[in-house]
């Protein structure tokens, strides 16, 4: 019970951090990632600058469910609903269309990224905060993803606003989410396997 009471005190802290635009490191249903509300232009672009990402390279947004997934994405095409009803390991959809995402979270195209994650921690984090989060992992722009908390550069530890304790990774993958991009006419193609 002691865990749950942790666990509850973490959320708190870092929905506090993420709605004054803060950036934190948190465990996610598959590697370590850096997040900020995905709504926040500011915060978004702080995420760029502390990984020195070039612009061009978009986001992985979270949602908690579907019902979220509505309120960011303008057509959900059945391709998708598919794909996501059969998922048995994480799986990022690319939409056509985002909609009401921070510049540089959508793609020139209009398209969009997002991942319903499978990690208690992560859900509960984004329902709390009752808005995406943005998710990247949690290393500098090109290094290697951290799979568990040990892999973190402590370089990284420092730079950000609040850091998830290590006990909260279980669940996690270690592994990247596979990408598949759905057109509006149902296309689909796999981007990461």
């Amino acid at each position: 019970m002691k865990q749950d009471g942790d666990i509850y005190t973490h959320l708190e802290k870092a929905v506090t951090i993420l709605r004054g635009g803060g950036i934190i490191l948190y465990p996610t249903d598959t590697v370590w990632g850096l997040g900020c509300d995905a709504c926040n232009a500011k915060a978004v672009g702080k995420i760029s600058a502390l990984k020195n990402r070039i612009s061009l390279k978009h986001y992985i947004v979270l949602v908690a469910d579907s019902n979220m997934l509505g309120r960011y994405v303008e057509h959900v095409p059945q391709a998708a609903e598919n794909l996501l009803d059969v998922a048995d390991s994480p799986l990022t959809l690319i939409y056509p269309s985002g909609i009401n995402l921070a510049p540089g979270v959508v793609a020139e195209d209009g398209s969009v990224a997002i991942r319903i994650p499978n990690h208690r921690f992560c859900q509960s984090l984004i329902r709390r905060l009752k808005r995406p989060l943005l998710s990247t992992s949690a290393n500098i722009s090109g290094a290697h993803a951290p799979a568990v908390f040990s892999e973190i550069d402590k370089e990284l530890l420092h730079r950000v606003d609040w850091a998830a304790p290590s006990f909260l990774e279980a669940g996690a993958t270690g592994k990247p989410s596979s990408i598949i991009r759905v057109g509006l006419q149902n296309q689909v193609e796999i981007i990461r396997p």
